[in-house]
């Protein structure tokens, strides 16, 4: 046990090392004087006019691929949430609920919580599986949602009808709103407040983190799976193949003003993600 923790130790620490540095070539890469250096006429101005002039280091040459930064920063939130997490999914109590919070905030600059206006998902720590597409219209086909046509679309509505909106078919979310402690004697109330409420979805293992919205009920308890993810939600997370099942945090969104858009996190840009790191 001591090996393995020494371990997970060395890749977080590792992990961190390699985002902050990241970081500071993004703000050496945006600095007026290094841009002036990288230009080609003032690069080759030196070279003819200073023949001893010391080279630029390559390193700093080397443009920083913003692929690469967001790939970092899921790396960051990877490790961190490790250290909270359980081997397995479970329950998570409020302690390690409110930690998570704080270290989503930290990496992403976004607040997520586990509780949100009293309310409380079944599970917060759970399975997700691969969903179908929801029909927006009668009538509607798999064909017609463009991406991901083999996956289908459900023969029925979703939990609260059709999904007239593209954006909140494409990235929607299932939860197990029916297995509420208080469903049946307050259904009205919370179907109302669930309906279309806004989440993040994060993968613990690659750091992967989507907003989403909740438009369907289900998957059955029997099925193991917590949650259910659209094709597109799947696919982003990077469990849309094999199984297509995995661990998952399912966290509320706190933005009453829906400054987020739903989407994958590293390509909002009004939130203040990244804040701590630069």
């Amino acid at each position: 046990m001591a090996a393995q923790k020494k371990q997970l130790d060395f890749e977080n620490l590792r992990a961190r090392l390699k985002v902050k540095n990241l970081a500071a070539q993004k703000r050496i890469a945006a600095h007026p004087a290094f841009k002036l250096i990288s230009s080609g006429a003032l690069a080759g101005s030196l070279l003819l006019s200073v023949p001893s002039a010391l080279p630029v280091p390559s390193h700093l040459l080397a443009p920083v691929k913003e692929s690469d930064y967001y790939a970092n920063v899921n790396i960051e939130l990877a490790a961190s949430l490790r250290e909270v997490l359980p081997a397995y999914v479970q329950p998570l109590t409020i302690t390690q609920e409110e930690e998570i919070s704080k270290r989503i905030k930290k990496v992403l600059g976004i607040d997520a919580v586990a509780i949100l206006e009293n309310n409380h998902l079944n599970q917060t720590y759970g399975n997700i599986g691969a969903e179908q597409h929801l029909p927006r219209y009668p009538g509607d086909t798999a064909a017609a949602h463009g991406e991901f046509v083999d996956r289908g679309i459900t023969p029925g509505r979703g939990g609260w009808g059709y999904v007239t909106s593209p954006e909140v078919e494409k990235y929607y979310i299932a939860v197990q709103t029916l297995y509420l402690p208080d469903w049946k004697t307050n259904t009205k109330r919370l179907s109302g407040w669930y309906k279309f409420r806004r989440t993040v979805v994060i993968n613990p293992v690659n750091g992967k983190a989507i907003v989403t919205a909740i438009a369907d009920a289900g998957p059955s308890w029997w099925t193991g799976k917590h949650f259910g993810g659209s094709p597109e939600v799947m696919a982003y997370l990077k469990l849309n193949t094999g199984m297509q099942k995995g661990p998952v945090l399912v966290f509320f969104l706190e933005d009453s003003q829906n400054l987020l858009p739903l989407g994958p996190v590293e390509y909002n840009v009004n939130n203040k993600k990244y804040e701590a790191l630069l």
